[in-house]
């Protein structure tokens, strides 16, 4: 039996949500149960301060999400892959957003170049990122500085490596959709940026690298 208060509280707080939402609409989960139409998937950091919904202003059912460390899409992730495809192919979804945040503890991890454990491969496909970039990265001084760039490179590359994904490529030919953006979220004051990827070019590049024949 689990007496932790902290954790009863959660299904305290459950019961007060379900009748708070049935108070504004007795349909409420009768709808949500249905059918989910997203037209978002938001692929962003498993950081327990930010979270799609909330930093969106979007309701239950409007966002398709993927969380991990650092929010990698890596071509050896399943996980990731099975929801890109998911996305695309079952739910239409018309934009694909890659939302890092200043102050990540995975990217920051990656910089500090120590042995972690288990988590090392993981921060090994970060620190790729970093070793295509190192030129400009090596000539920021300030740490914090090439800290917070450091997190905007890594959200670009992640876009670029969305786009590289067959499924990604071959809808955005013939439909213009998904299109795929970079957003940076900076926990200080709960804004997004976006980071103005250019969708078209980045396609048309990867195109030329990876043809659909």
């Amino acid at each position: 039996m689990i007496e932790d208060n902290l954790y009863n509280d959660i299904f305290e707080a459950n019961k007060r949500w379900v009748e708070q939402k049935l108070a504004e609409n007795p349909d409420f989960f009768h709808h949500l149960a249905e059918e989910q139409n997203p037209d978002f998937l938001y692929i962003g950091c498993s950081d327990s301060r930010v979270h799609a919904n909330e930093i969106m202003g979007l309701k239950p059912g409007q966002v398709f999400v993927h969380r991990n460390i650092a929010n990698m899409v890596l071509n050896t992730d399943l996980n990731a892959l099975s929801v890109i495809n998911y996305a695309v192919e079952n739910l239409r979804v018309k934009y694909i957003i890659v939302c890092g945040h200043y102050n990540c503890g995975g990217i920051k991890a990656a910089m500090n170049f120590t042995d972690s454990g288990i988590i090392s491969p993981w921060l090994r496909s970060i620190r790729d990122v970093y070793r295509l970039h190192e030129k400009e990265l090596s000539q920021i001084q300030d740490f914090e500085e090439r800290y917070r760039r450091f997190v905007e490179i890594n959200i670009y590359e992640q876009c670029i490596n969305v786009i590289k994904i067959r499924e990604v490529r071959e809808s955005f030919e013939k439909t213009g959709y998904p299109r795929i953006v970079g957003w940076v979220y900076d926990l200080q004051d709960g804004s997004l940026t976006d980071m103005d990827v250019n969708c078209e070019k980045e396609f048309e590049r990867i195109h030329n690298i990876f043809r659909l024949g």
